[in-house]
């Protein structure tokens, strides 16, 4: 199963973040794109971890509220059918997020999830801040993320910085916070193009 959903993205490789040199979608596309979750609004915080030095190599945010996106700042996760507008991915159904997650977890790094459950408000002002926020400069993925959460109101204070596992300690002391790992042993050659497979759903 974690083949399929490897083979679903077009990505480099994460060792650090990366400036994004993709194109923007345009808004027709990103309206048709929206997808709603169900159950309660959610933020999930995506750390990627070194396995060997317990370093960061890059976060994100994914904003589940009216709809679902990943606000991937300087991220490298692209894939012609995946709408992406200013470092922002829409239509994230669960089998993309899966593949998001795969993607970027393979012999030398881990996926951290970290899910914090918002009101619908904050939810929603978390949306608009990563839509409003653009594309971010490569190594700037945790100050990105670390500024967006700082701004929505009634979490606790989030502190700037630029390292991703300081942004992860920080998260970690939220109460109510849902943490999982993702480990896969997928060699590091993810770079460039890979076959075409159906999306899981």
């Amino acid at each position: 199963m974690k083949r399929l959903f490897a083979s679903l993205a077009l990505v480099a490789l994460v060792s650090g973040c990366a400036a994004n040199t993709g194109g923007d979608s345009s808004f027709q596309e990103v309206a048709a794109a929206a997808y709603r979750a169900p159950g309660q609004p959610t933020l999930t915080v995506f750390t990627m971890v070194n396995n060997r030095t317990g370093g960061g190599g890059h976060t994100s945010l994914m904003v589940s509220g009216s709809q679902r996106v990943i606000f991937d700042p300087a991220g490298s996760f692209r894939d012609d059918r995946v709408v992406e507008r200013g470092d922002v991915l829409y239509g994230m159904t669960p089998g993309w997020v899966q593949a998001y997650k795969s993607a970027h977890a393979r012999s030398t790094f881990h996926v951290v999830s970290q899910e914090i459950p918002v009101t619908a408000a904050q939810a929603e002002q978390a949306l608009r801040l990563v839509q409003a926020n653009g594309s971010v400069p490569g190594a700037f993925c945790a100050n990105a993320t670390s500024g967006i959460l700082a701004q929505i109101d009634g979490l606790p204070n989030v502190s700037s910085t630029y390292y991703p596992t300081k942004l992860m300690a920080q998260i970690d002391s939220f109460p109510n916070v849902t943490t999982t790992k993702l480990f896969e042993d997928d060699p590091d050659d993810l770079k460039g193009a890979v076959r075409e497979v159906a999306l899981a759903q």
